[in-house]
């Protein structure tokens, strides 16, 4: 009897009367196995499947042999699963577990789904980009076409709250749950007074710690494959004769990872090291004791460069306490963290979903191919970040995937087709048509898999592909995982006939199809450093012997901002880059000012992205390419080296005082944003301008000011006039630059009469006025004139008085008359 099935009753009479349900239950609740049986019995069924998602291929699959095995029957049968390399479904299959991409397939061909009856999402708190999208599809299908189409979404420890508003405030059924307490020990690593200790080390210690202190099972959490290959190095020499050691994560072949699956034998116990991949679906019998390194491995996208970066970071809380479960499932168990208590603390509540931090190209398409060339026309939990989305886009349209309105092409729709990438599709299908479509295969399924050979065997492709035809041999090279590759191939390849046009291997032409933007060149005088297309640095490892190729096409990198690492990469000619990559490559006739001799040069210019392919002095340099070469000199120099007058400064800190007021209405005229409009504003006035002394002669104030139309010209003058009439008669300047707003600087005795302190902007804006004696000199500042004459004026009459015996000091300087000069003077 597991936690679920008390809560299963009550499931199949909601689902009766409601067509979607949100299902929040603990891990080891039973949710994954339990629910899709219990819904076999249920009569809106009818002959409909159902489909049950789950995240990775190794959940599906176990999760389908389970369910399998409690009818006493095989994967294929009553329950099957379809995963990218492996299917097992039959006619008779009534519940399909897919992998999240499945999915989107599936309701891409048949957008009613009319052959099932409820689709469920399993370990959605997950929240990976595919079961996001599927979310949105489903339910927009659910909506327009099967109103009686169930949706049950499962979840474990996501915040229920936001994702039963989405769904319309689907009803929410919990299941407590079945855990024994589980004492935490934290292990933080060691202080060190010589360097700290390498993370594998801290965690072979706790587990050598565990084995003597505990019984049962040891799951241990590290981040990645790498970590855990080092961990199974370290702690073998050290285990005892009855426990058994088995790794678990993703590119391991079936029967490995069954084994870490499955009890130890009677009398034993064993150590299972797994990524993150061990939290959630999968149930790992036999474990009363977990280890967690508290670091998580998660693929970040810069839209920026267009490149994926592996981050290794903290964990969630939501995270750390789906591990610390999995210790106890069968009995009262022991979680050791490897950090301190004040650390958890810090931890974020959540992990940030994966929509928010992905490489959006594969949506982008398939929204495409829905008819969506906006994500907001889907209903999103968390919508797609507008720079990721705004890159993928482009990309896509690069790649004549889209067209100009977004709209998916003809080219697109077969990309799709494949499953794959879009650069990868794009590849494929450019490959077959140059007459390489076996190469270009074999390439797409490598770069879908976690690299087989590592970065000790070099990262030349070519390697790769031989391996695929037997001419390049590796030690412990995994036969299942080079089947299930080759397997993959055939899939991608257009008829069983396919071959290439000749055994040239030409793997960096194909690859800078897919990959523009890492085009590399090799910067001068360093072998293994390069320049990419799209602007970055990166480089090969000192020892490669890759590097001495003077172009590369870059397929894997480690996405640093500064210098990114090569992992993956193919040499390239020069002739061919040019030749298949036409469309990319621009013509352009480049200036830029020579300080030295005081004059503008200019080239022809050919690039590919940011790379320079080849230049050409331009001998005599016409109009637009002086007028070029002196905004390109602006922007060197900076704003600073234009001819500024006080005109145009005040003019800048009226509009920039406007902007303040009416933000969306008037234009941003500080320094950096001048700066970037150069063009808009400067360049009308460089008609004629051969130098930098013919530029110094502009009128700047005029220029500055077709940043304003006519009509805001006029408003600028009339509600931020550069003058204000004083009681006197005199028309002051107004001082617009100062921090504290418009200035108006004149003598005491000039406001005499003057009660209220001036406001401009239609009363929006008042006057700070600086008060000065007869010589000049500051007395007060004030922005409340009435309230300086009250309170402030009798103490400076009385100290000023004696020093400027000529000039009027009247007891009343509200009823006395403004005076420029003396008292004789009569002015």
């Amino acid at each position: 009897m597991l936690p679920i099935d008390a809560l299963l009753p009550d499931l199949l009479t909601t689902l009766a009367d409601h067509t979607t349900v949100l299902l929040q239950a603990p891990p080891g609740a039973g949710k994954t196995t339990r629910v899709p049986l219990a819904l076999l019995g249920a009569n809106w069924r009818g002959d409909g499947r159902i489909l049950m998602l789950e995240p990775r291929r190794i959940a599906a699959r176990a999760a389908a042999t389970f369910m399998a095995k409690q009818l006493g029957e095989k994967p294929g049968e009553t329950v099957g699963y379809r995963t990218r390399l492996d299917t097992r479904v039959s006619a008779r299959t009534r519940i399909e577990v897919v992998t999240e991409g499945i999915l989107t397939r599936m309701i891409q061909q048949d957008p009613a789904l009319e052959d099932y009856a409820a689709i469920l999402f399993d370990e959605f708190h997950e929240r990976s980009l595919q079961a996001d999208l599927g979310l949105a599809l489903v339910r927009e299908s659910q909506q327009a076409l099967r109103d009686d189409l169930r949706v049950v979404v499962m979840s474990a420890t996501l915040d229920t709250a936001p994702l039963a508003k989405l769904l319309d405030d689907a009803p929410v059924l919990t299941s407590e749950g079945r855990a024994y307490p589980v004492d935490v020990h934290y292990r933080p690593l060691p202080p060190s007074s010589h360097r700290p200790p390498r993370l594998p080390d801290h965690v072979v210690a706790v587990i050598r710690e565990a084995l003597a202190a505990q019984t049962g099972s040891i799951l241990t959490f590290l981040p990645g494959a790498g970590e855990i290959r080092l961990v199974e190095r370290l702690i073998r020499p050290h285990l005892p004769p009855n426990t058994h050691l088995t790794p678990l994560y993703g590119q391991l072949k079936g029967e490995e990872q069954d084994r870490a699956i499955q009890p130890a034998p009677e009398g034993q116990r064993k150590i299972v090291l797994a990524t993150a991949i061990a939290e959630t679906s999968l149930t790992i019998d036999g474990v009363r004791v977990v280890i967690d390194a508290g670091q998580a491995r998660r693929a970040v996208f810069d839209p920026n460069s267009g490149m994926t970066r592996l981050t290794t970071g903290r964990l969630s809380q939501a995270a750390a306490e789906q591990r610390k479960g999995r210790a106890g499932r069968i009995e009262p168990g022991v979680c050791y963290r490897l950090w301190s208590e004040s650390e958890q603390q810090g931890l974020a509540a959540f992990t940030a979903p994966v929509i928010l931090e992905a490489d959006l190209a594969p949506l982008a398409l398939e929204l495409a191919q829905w008819g969506a060339r906006d994500p907001a026309d889907l209903e999103w939990l968390n919508p797609p970040p507008s720079a990721h989305w705004a890159q993928a886009v482009t990309l896509l349209q690069w790649l004549d995937l889209l067209d100009n309105e977004g709209a998916i092409t003809e080219h697109g729709r077969a990309a799709r087709e494949l499953g794959i990438h879009p650069r990868l599709a794009h590849m494929v299908l450019l490959g077959r048509e140059m007459g390489y479509p076996v190469t270009a295969a074999r390439l797409a399924a490598l770069l879908g898999e976690r690299d087989f050979l590592g970065p000790h065997a070099g990262a030349d492709m070519t390697h790769r592909l031989q391996l695929l035809t037997g001419e390049y041999r590796a030690p412990n090279l995994d036969r299942g995982r080079l089947d299930a590759l080759k397997h993959a191939v055939d899939k991608l390849l257009p008829d069983r006939k396919a071959q290439d046009r000749d055994d040239s291997l030409p793997a960096g032409r194909l690859l800078a199809l897919a990959y523009p933007d890492r085009i590399a060149r090799r910067r001068p005088g360093d072998a293994s450093r390069y320049q990419l297309s799209n602007g970055r640095g990166a480089r090969l490892r000192d020892e490669d012997g890759l590097g001495q190729s003077p172009w590369l096409v870059a397929a894997e990198l480690d996405g640093q901002t500064r210098e990114s690492q090569i992992y993956l990469a193919a040499s390239v000619d020069l002739a061919e880059l040019e030749t298949d990559l036409a469309a990319h490559i621009t013509l352009t006739d480049d200036a830029r000012w020579d300080d030295a001799r005081g004059t503008v040069t200019a080239q022809r210019v050919k690039r590919l992205g940011a790379l320079i392919l080849e230049q050409k002095a331009l001998p005599d340099p016409g109009p637009e390419q002086i007028q070029l070469g002196l905004l390109t000199a602006v922007r060197e120099k900076g704003i600073h080296s234009l001819p500024w007058t006080d005109t145009a400064r005040q003019w800048c800190a009226r509009v920039q005082h406007m902007r303040t007021l009416e933000p969306e209405h008037w234009p941003d005229t500080r320094e950096h944003a001048l700066l970037e409009t150069v063009e808009n504003w400067l360049a009308p006035y460089l008609a004629g301008v051969r130098n930098w002394k013919g530029l110094q002669q502009i009128n700047l104030h005029d220029a500055l000011n077709t940043l304003l139309d006519y009509p805001r010209q006029q408003t600028l003058n009339r509600e931020l006039p550069t003058t204000l009439e004083i009681p006197t008669g005199q028309r002051v300047t107004l001082d617009y630059t100062t921090d504290n707003g418009p200035v108006l600087s004149t003598k005491l005795q000039t406001l005499f009469g003057w009660t209220e302190t001036p406001k401009l902007a239609n009363g929006r804006l008042p006057v700070v006025i600086h008060l000065l004696s007869p010589a000049q000199r500051p007395l007060a500042v004030t922005a409340d004139l009435a309230s300086f004459w009250t309170q402030a004026y009798p103490e400076v009459r009385k100290e000023q008085r004696g020093r400027y015996p000529k000039h009027p000091w009247p007891e009343d300087p509200l009823t006395a008359e403004a005076k420029v000069g003396t008292k004789k003077s009569g002015r």
